[in-house]
């Protein structure tokens, strides 16, 4: 069965076929580390986590990279406003950085480059475009890169530029308006409000542009020509745009085979905006209670080409949710699943296997599996309980965790003060005192969890 993937240079849908065979190059656009990443930050990165763990799933050895950029127009901003170093405006937001993809089970990338560890072969590259006519010095003596020596400028983004958009526009901004095409900065010759932010270049003491820096970290760490570059689709232009052509550009390769870019977040149905305060880091989220599961599956429930909205009202149904697979990978556990041997896998797993290798196509694949695991568990309650089904239901219900990550393993272990209210009830129905009953079942919710009464006895699951 092929892996189908959208690549946005070729426009459509491409079976994916890795340059090594059974090996993947990754490149994925990290944060830049001025403040915290936000929920639409998050959307990009969990589905580049949901890509590459379909890709291990497939059996692919992966290597991955996802940048750190500490230097740029915004982290320079920032230090100055605050009077600190840049280093420990960046050392900050990393180390957050990395405490948020932990919280979120992401799986970390093989390697995490800083910018400001690669300048040397950022400087190596625009000197290789300057060699090659495709670079000149500016009037204030920093480097640009000249989009009309590149004839393929545009292609990534679908941009059909014109003679006049090609001459004289030159922008020092690291980032700018989608349809104003020009001349971009490679090298930015060093000024007063850069402050103490500079590196000795052959061209005079300055920074990197923005762009030059993913084209030099990922092929020093990947090679010239590399499998999959991804991001959000506000990277395309002009970022990713700018990085292809100088990548080729200096090193005469065709760079990235496919590009694949997540959709927006919306939040309520509105744009994520400051300004209409729905603007989310973890931290908010995590103070409003939502847990990293319940985050994941709002984040992963559409398809990643497509807009979803993120939204506060949406928590209940999506816990609701998270409870249920957890509640049934539990009872899975309960019937001693995890110790039986084999690898069966039900009918369903090849239909969620069909759906993810169409474009990572996750709700077919969520719908799929809440089905199967319905009709499982009536099935458990029948008499179908066999030991075949019970492992086949095991196997499914990992494979479909270690894709999504909606499992709450830390919910599996029940503490004490729940363990010794169940204690009591049970006396207490023993003694047929039911008033006493329903007030230790009351507490035994209010910490999150429900008691059902069956033949068995008391029965525990998440609410």
């Amino acid at each position: 069965m092929e892996f189908f993937i959208y690549n946005t240079l070729a426009k459509k849908k491409e079976v994916f076929k890795p340059i090594k065979n059974g090996k993947v190059s990754l490149y994925t656009c990290g944060p830049t580390v001025y403040d915290f990443s936000h929920i639409g930050n998050f959307r990009t990165f969990i589905f580049e986590d949901l890509l590459k763990r379909w890709l291990l799933h497939l059996g692919y050895d992966v290597t991955h990279v996802m940048n750190i950029t500490d230097v740029d127009d915004k982290t320079i901003k920032k230090s100055i406003r605050l009077k600190l170093d840049l280093e420990k405006i960046t050392d900050k937001y990393i180390s957050e950085f990395m405490s948020d993809i932990s919280w979120l089970d992401i799986h970390p990338a093989d390697y995490f480059p800083k910018a400001t560890d690669y300048i040397s072969d950022m400087i190596s590259m625009i000197n290789n475009l300057i060699r090659n006519k495709m670079a000149y010095v500016g009037e204030d003596k920093s480097i640009y890169f000249d989009i009309s020596s590149f004839k393929n400028y545009g292609k990534l983004a679908n941009l059909k530029l014109t003679k006049d958009q090609k001459t004289n526009l030159k922008g020092l901004q690291d980032e700018y308006n989608s349809n104003s095409p020009r001349d971009f900065a490679l090298w930015k010759a060093r000024k007063k409000n850069d402050g103490n932010v500079f590196w000795d270049s052959p061209w005079g003491q300055g920074r990197p542009g923005w762009h030059i820096e993913c084209s030099a970290m990922s092929t020093k760490i990947l090679g010239n020509h590399f499998d999959i570059h991804c991001g959000g689709v506000d990277n395309i232009f002009p970022h990713h745009e700018n990085e292809l052509a100088q990548s080729v550009g200096a090193n005469g390769k065709n760079f990235v085979n496919y590009w694949v870019h997540s959709e927006h977040l919306m939040v309520d149905g509105e744009k994520m905006s400051k300004s209409k305060m729905n603007f989310f880091t973890l931290k908010d989220l995590k103070e409003k209670g939502f847990s990293p599961q319940s985050i994941r599956y709002q984040l992963l429930s559409g398809h990643y080409r497509t807009k979803i909205s993120f939204s506060l009202a949406k928590k209940h149904e999506s816990d609701k949710i998270i409870n249920r697979i957890t509640d049934f990978h539990l009872l899975l556990k309960k019937m001693g699943a995890d110790e039986m041997h084999g690898n069966e896998l039900p009918e369903a797993y090849e239909k969620f296997k069909k759906c993810l290798n169409n474009d990572l196509d996750t709700s077919g694949a969520i719908a799929i599996f809440f089905g199967w695991m319905k009709s499982t568990k009536r099935n458990f309650y029948g008499e179908k309980n066999e030991r075949y089904n019970i492992r086949a239901a095991w196997n499914f219900t990992c494979v479909f965790d270690s894709i999504f990550k909606f499992i709450k393993h830390d919910s599996f272990e029940i503490d004490s003060e729940i363990k010794a209210l169940l204690v009591k009830r049970d006396e207490a129905r023993k003694n047929k005192d039911w008033i006493q009953s329903d007030l230790i079942r009351d507490q035994i919710l209010k910490h999150g969890w429900i008691v059902q009464d069956t033949k068995k006895g008391q029965e525990i699951k998440r609410k």
